[in-house]
Formats: structure tokens, sequence, C-alpha cells
């Protein structure tokens, strides 16, 4: 579920659209167009990203799983960075733990966008275990 960015509008409410697109050469993986959205008080933003599914190991038991996904927009123009990372580890018997790092290369908005993260990151642990728990 975490390697598809298809799924991320299901229980993180920041990605307001992932939908997938197709790939070109120089894509190290499957592509999707993301919509990032963001609203603190009366202050609105929204973005849309091309990203690339850049590295995607599964867990084996031993070791964890790790999935990376990068911007890679096709316009031609200088964007800043938006990487994910996610790592996937065994917790226990029958558990998991998922760690995701944002990393945004930007100046933008950045204190807003640490806050809006972080809100988003405590409100989106509940939609995610429901998920995979369906």
């Amino acid at each position: 579920m975490v390697a598809d960015l298809s799924s991320y509008p299901k229980w993180l409410d920041i990605v307001g659209r992932a939908e997938p697109t197709g790939e070109v050469p120089g894509d190290a993986g499957p592509a999707w167009l993301v919509d990032l959205v963001g609203s603190v008080g009366p202050l609105r933003r929204s973005k849309r990203l091309r990203m690339v599914r850049s590295e995607h190991v599964a867990p084996n038991g031993t070791a964890p799983g790790r999935i990376r996904f990068q911007r890679h927009d096709l316009d031609g123009r200088s964007h800043s960075d938006w990487i994910l990372d996610a790592t996937v580890t065994q917790s226990g018997a029958e558990g998991c733990r998922l760690e995701v790092h944002l990393h945004y290369g930007g100046s933008l908005w950045v204190p807003l966008l640490d806050r809006l993260l972080a809100d988003e990151i405590r409100s989106s642990r509940e939609r995610l275990a429901a998920l995979v728990a369906s």
C-alpha cells in the first residue's frame, strides 16, 4: 500500500489526488501526478507534482523495506526537491512500523509547511491503521 501513491489520499489529507501517469525515459520507476493541498487558518496552498518511485525494496523478515518517491516534473524548468522516504520494519509478531520522512528543498512557507505536516502526521495515524486493517 505504501509503495503506491494512489492509496495516499485515502489516509493522508494533504494528498488531495494521486493518479498514475506514464513513465518516460529517465524515470526510475512508476510515476504519479500528485496534488498536495494544505490549509492553516485562512491560508490555503496547493501544488501539483509529478512524483516517481525511485527505490522500492520489499521487506524480507530480517531487513526493512524501503520506498523512495522523488519529484520529476517534465516541464524543463528547475524545481525544488520533494523527496518522500518510507521505511517499513517488523514490530512484534504481527505488526510493523512505518517511518516516513518528507524533504522539501525549497524555502517558500517552510515554517508553515512544518506545522502543517506535523498536524497531518498526528491525524493520519488512525486512518492509515484502519485502512491497513480492512
